[in-house]
């Protein structure tokens, strides 16, 4: 089988899985603990996420692959292997905390307001950071000073780092505070403005900012659906918000890109991004945040 088929057949089996897994982890949070852990479980995935994309991003080429003679199919399922350890340690034996609810449904519910809100609100966190991250090196071109990129890409990737570090910290006082998300979208804005109109390492601390704001706002974002709404409606929540969240995420950059290449200035990929952000920012500020009846503040 060609390269290139096996490629694109093992990405669209991961991202499955992904697909499948995001929306599963926040559902599962409120059968696994207890009302008052929910934020702190919520960022402790996401940091265990965050710290392995990263990780996976540093080693595998300078470490991983000259290990495995260079064979990225070896690599793959080298970095598949503790995967299916997770997966087997789901068996074991466990205390299921949660009271018995009735079948949970997984469709999305449209006539829940937060599914539009906080999927529009995921895309801007999305959209800015991977954008950024994939138009990176057009950006340095353009200011001429492309040598900066490895840099660039090293402290922006790891900013996502410390923002799940911070989370962990700050995940019970900051989770489930409409004023928080709002803030942090604001600051993701004005970080991505300033790596746009800025130049020299300026641009690089303000896109640096941009990645860590982003990723602490993302962090947020994923734990609402377990504190505002009951155990059997998390599931649909999630999936409605990654669901728009990723398409947003996809279609804003993409979009970006075309009228960059129609244009020939890169930054306009990124005022493409921008642009949505200022766009559904005011959604931040009129978030309803009420928690389910029975929920305790975090």
């Amino acid at each position: 089988m060609p390269d290139t088929l096996s490629l694109m057949i093992a990405s669209a089996v991961m991202g499955f899985g992904v697909s499948m897994m995001q929306p599963a982890l926040p559902a599962l949070l409120p059968r696994w603990l207890e009302p008052h852990h929910l934020a702190l479980g919520s960022a402790i995935y996401m940091n265990g996420m965050l710290m392995g994309e990263f990780i996976g991003a540093g080693i595998t080429l300078p470490v991983l692959m000259p290990l495995l003679d260079n064979s990225w199919r070896a690599t793959l399922v080298a970095w598949s292997l503790p995967a299916l350890l997770v997966a087997a340690a789901l068996f074991l034996p466990k205390r299921d905390r949660a009271r018995p609810v009735r079948k949970p449904a997984w469709l999305p519910d449209w006539h829940n307001p937060l599914t539009l809100r906080l999927g529009l609100l995921l895309g801007l966190s999305g959209s800015l950071f991977f954008g950024l991250n994939a138009y990176m090196a057009n950006l340095l071109e353009s200011q001429g000073q492309l040598d900066k990129l490895p840099e660039a890409l090293f402290w922006y990737n790891l900013a996502q780092v410390a923002a799940s570090l911070i989370m962990l910290k700050m995940a019970r006082r900051w989770v489930g505070r409409r004023e928080i998300i709002a803030t942090l979208a604001s600051i993701a804005l004005i970080g991505a403005i300033g790596a746009v109109v800025t130049s020299g390492w300026w641009s690089i601390i303000s896109a640096t900012l941009m990645s860590l704001v982003a990723g602490m706002l993302l962090i947020l974002l994923v734990a609402i659906p377990p504190l505002v709404v009951s155990a059997a409606e998390t599931g649909r929540l999630s999936a409605g918000t990654f669901l728009v969240g990723y398409t947003v995420a996809f279609v804003v950059p993409m979009t970006g890109g075309l009228v960059a290449d129609w244009t020939g200035d890169a930054r306009h990929a990124l005022l493409m991004m921008i642009g949505y952000g200022l766009l559904v920012l005011p959604l931040a500020f009129t978030l309803d945040l009420e928690r389910k009846k029975g929920q305790p503040e975090s």
